[in-house]
């Protein structure tokens, strides 16, 4: 059994009455990117909230599309994207995340496929970029930055603060190149990238948090069918002991044994069945050979409500499709059954029992060793599938005790919360995953011969991650070396080649010239430092050139006398151990026997000797290390990255201007609305107003009105602010006279009713606190009396003045004023009754008895020290007792226990 630290990383659920850090800080999220959809979950330490949760987006729903367009130069994202994809496909970006680092005609072959009309162009790398209708050209990192930066948002508007930190689903197949660009389109949206995390890891976490695997160990296998791909994943729980503050703790742990899966197939696969199906048969309907296949929009909504249509057959054996004016205002109706549906996917059944097939069959497991097989993903939903997979492995009911749609993204979120320096955990799930690819290393260089001593693996498949490897290779010129995966296995999909990473090895020739006439005791050696992180990416830290070097080195031999000496002294200083105090002493005087000392030993330099000593050094040279990694794989350069930042902060400040301009174009449009349907409804505007200045505000209304729906449609937001504020200067005033009918009256009567309280008061504090000084409480009720007044003379001349005129005062004047009042009150009212004052004796009374101690003490002459001290205490208790009368009004302090 490992012990607990090669268990990786230790995840567990939160516990809230634990937090210690502060809100702000102790937040943290994980994004499910999948091919259609993504989902966040954001963890929040705050007082009566979940620790961990779903973010929901801006239409009240927990998973959103995975989608980014660019249209009239906006930017949109996520719904809104989706809401313009019937009308403008052609500016909407799907399947953005599985196109990254793919060549060109990989991309092309998979959109034309999938019917998706992207204007696309090859960069500079090979690689895929999509251009916009305004002409700008954006790279594909930049397209999932635009999803990733919506999906942050949601975090932060989930959290109530920004929220920059973040764990990021990966599927398994995703390759280097993939992983990488990935990372960079994170950075390029603002995220700290926590880590990437397997999306089979991220639900065997969610799984495994609240078991218990003390008594037995389990084997389960997680099959995952979503939107683009299909796998299935063995992951091996059980527990070990671990010693925690003294005591025997039971740990769960889990360990990624093997994944396989299909890259192609996926739900989307089994929609495009239907697509075509449906397309067939509108053509037919048509006639005159038609077909819509070649109409972009038409397709869109095709697509659209065949989703809806394979979403009903889950659970009903037949569906309809309807879609309003399809193909040249001609409508589509059509219906189909469960079982014709099955019929087109017939070859799709098989193929997607594979991904288990391969995990028992590498595994050596047999199926009854599985204890659970767990559904994830929306596709798993299909009956026929799931009916394939029961048939299988001969199981009545299959195991669904997760959310096939959140399982990933909340183990993901777990996963974040450990990695996070501000959160507080406790009931530990050890993790270990692997590598899902094996990863090699080929070298070439002028006159180097294959070792084959030197293990050519760098990482074998489903190596855990992360770790640090070495390699040395003995060669004395420059070389190159190259990253591979596995020729035993399969490739990413869309990777033409094994090389994904290369590099330029310089400097170990000039190291080599330097070196070579001294004596070498090995031949020169380049060291090789890799690292594989926790998000399975690779990388080559650093390289050295190591030359061992022997040579004769002249060194001072030892004089006799010289030795004689220094045993002397050695045993003078272990006799000099036994007295430790005299030593000490001694010690203080050490400088100047050190002077004396340095004297004696330049006296006799004549007569050291040298003598030849064989001697071993070892040098290390840091080499060069260049990357000439080239092809669609590679990430974008500095100057790329640099554009396309530029690029997007562009966007940024876009997206909030548009959204301040919206926002404040509803305002205008609520406040007409609002304003008009009080002017035709409410009695008491009529009430507050004339007819003339109701007869001009509508007719302002009117007009911004008209402007907003004509040449308000494309204005910018301080057009919109500019007619809001003139229409609330002549409505505000309307509104405030009309809030103040019924205010003001209201605020009087508080008034008044609290005058004849304080009455009560006063009379209370006359009757039973009689200490409370008269000139205080007379100032209260002149007060009382001034705001009596004021409140008289104030309602006399408001009955006077026209309800549609300016207000004489105000009800926020009256509680200003009743405020004031009360505060005079409770001052009043707080002073404290002073303490009984304790009369001093005066001399003449305290003489008889200091005469009569006197005698006493001379009676008792024994007892003399005890009267004295006894005068003393009583002389400090008058003492006290005098200094505390000396103030009347202080209150009178106590210890509270």
């Amino acid at each position: 059994m490992s012990q607990p630290r090669s268990w990786g990383v230790l995840l567990a659920v939160l516990v809230a009455a634990a937090v210690a850090v502060p809100p702000a800080t102790a937040a943290v999220a994980s994004i499910d990117l999948g091919s259609e959809w993504l989902k966040v979950a954001a963890v929040h330490l705050a007082p009566g909230r979940a620790p961990i949760a779903v973010a929901i987006n801006e239409m009240s729903k927990r998973k959103s599309p995975a989608l980014a367009a660019l249209a009239d130069g906006n930017r949109l994202a996520g719904e809104e994207a989706a809401g313009i994809t019937a009308r403008h496909p052609s500016k909407v970006f799907a399947r953005a995340r599985d196109l990254l680092a793919k060549p060109f005609s990989y991309v092309q072959s998979v959109t034309e496929s999938l019917f998706l009309p992207y204007d696309l162009v090859p960069d500079a790398r090979g690689a895929a970029a999509v251009r916009a209708d305004d002409g700008q050209v954006y790279s594909l990192e930049e397209i999932v930055a635009m999803v990733l930066h919506y999906a942050a948002g949601l975090a932060d508007a989930h959290v109530g603060a920004p929220v920059r930190d973040a764990v990021i689903t990966v599927p398994p197949y995703f390759g280097q190149a993939e992983r990488r660009a990935l990372t960079q389109a994170a950075q390029l949206a603002g995220i700290n990238v926590l880590s990437l995390i397997h999306e089979h890891a991220g639900a065997a976490l969610q799984y495994g948090i609240d078991k218990d695997f003390s008594n037995a160990s389990r084997h389960v296998i997680f099959y995952d069918m979503g939107a683009g791909s299909t796998y299935a994943a063995l992951v091996y729980y059980s527990a070990y002991n671990a010693k925690e503050f003294g005591k025997t703790v039971s740990v769960n742990q889990f360990q990624v044994k093997d994944v396989r899966w299909n890259s192609e197939l996926g739900g989307v696969e089994l929609e495009m069945r239907l697509v075509n199906y449906f397309a067939d048969q509108f053509n037919k309907q048509l006639g005159n050979g038609v077909d819509i296949r070649q109409s972009p929009k038409a397709m869109a909504k095709l697509k659209k409500q065949v989703k809806r249509t394979k979403e009903i057959l889950s659970a009903n054996t037949a569906a309809p499709i309807s879609v309003e004016s399809l193909y040249n205002d001609a409508d589509f109706r059509s219906t189909i059954t469960r079982e014709k549906f099955e019929e087109l996917c017939e070859d799709l059944w098989e193929q997607a029992l594979t991904p288990v097939k391969e995990v028992l069959t590498h595994s050596g497991m047999k199926i009854d060793d599985i204890y659970a097989v767990e559904l994830i993903g929306g596709a798993t939903r299909v009956p026929k599938l799931q009916a394939k997979l029961q048939e299988f492995l001969g199981r009545r009911e299959l195991d669904k005790h997760l959310d096939a749609d959140e399982a990933t993204v909340l183990g993901a979120s777990l996963h974040a919360a450990n990695l996070s320096d501000g959160i507080k955990l406790n009931r530990k799930l050890g993790m270990i995953d692997g590598s899902t690819y094996a990863l090699v290393l080929e070298i070439d260089g002028p006159g180097y011969v294959k070792d084959e001593s030197i293990d050519q693996t760098l990482v074998p498949r489903m190596k855990k991650m992360p770790i640090k490897m070495f390699r040395s290779i003995r060669h004395t010129k420059d070389f190159d070396i190259s990253l591979n995966y596995d020729k035993a296995y399969e490739l990413p999909p869309g990777i033409p080649s094994h090389k994904f990473a290369e590099y330029s090895i310089s400097g170990l020739s000039d190291a080599n010239e330097k070196y070579a006439h001294r004596n070498l005791s090995a031949p020169i050696k380049a060291n090789l430092h890799f690292s594989l992180s926790r998000s399975g990416i690779i990388a080559l830290d650093r390289a050295e050139a190591v030359i061992e070097i022997t040579e004769w080195v002249e060194v001072p031999k030892k004089i006799l006398t010289l030795e004689s000496n220094t045993t002397n002294q050695n045993s003078s200083s272990e006799v000099g151990a036994a007295n430790s105090t005299t030593d000490s002493k001694e010690n203080m005087s050490s400088g100047s026997d050190t002077n004396s000392n340095t004297s004696v030993n330049e006296s006799n330099a004549q007569e050291i000797i040298t003598e030849k000593v064989l001697k071993k050094r070892t040098f290390r040279v840091p080499l060069k290390v260049v990357e000439k990694t080239t092809g669609a794989g590679t990430i974008l350069s500095k100057e790329l990255y640099s554009e396309a930042k530029n690029r997007l902060e562009a966007l940024d400040k876009k997206d909030a201007e548009r959204r301040k301009t919206a926002e404040l174009k509803n305002n205008l449009e609520s406040y007409i609305y609002s304003m008009k349907e009080k002017l035709e409804e409410s009695t008491d505007i009529l009430t507050v107003s004339t007819e003339q200045e109701r007869e001009s505000f509508a007719e302002k209304l009117s007009e911004v009105q008209d402007w907003l729906y004509m040449d308000g449609e494309d204005a910018q937001a301080n057009e919109f602010q500019e007619r809001l504020d003139q229409l609330k200067a002549i409505g505000d005033p309307i509104l405030f006279r009309l809030s103040e009918l019924k205010a003001r009256p209201a605020a009087c009567e508080n008034a008044r009713l609290y005058l004849d309280e304080l009455q009560k008061i006063v009379k209370n504090w006359d009757a039973n606190k009689p200490w409370l000084p008269k000139k205080r409480v007379d100032e209260v009720v002149r007060e009382a009396e001034k705001l009596k007044a004021w409140l008289e003379e104030k309602e006399n001349l408001q009955k006077n003045t026209p309800v549609y005129s300016p207000p004489v005062f105000t009800s926020e004047e009256v509680d200003e004023k009743v405020l004031d009042l009360q505060d005079k009150v409770s001052s009043v009212n707080r002073i404290p009754k002073p303490k009984p004052k304790v009369e001093k004796k005066t001399a003449k009374e305290e003489e008889p008895a200091s005469k009569e101690k006197t005698t006493s003490s001379e009676s008792a002459p024994n007892e003399g020290e005890y009267t004295e001290t006894s005068q003393e205490s009583k002389a400090q208790e008058e003492d006290q007792s005098a200094s505390a009368n000396t103030s009347d009004s202080e209150p009178e302090s106590h210890d509270e226990l």
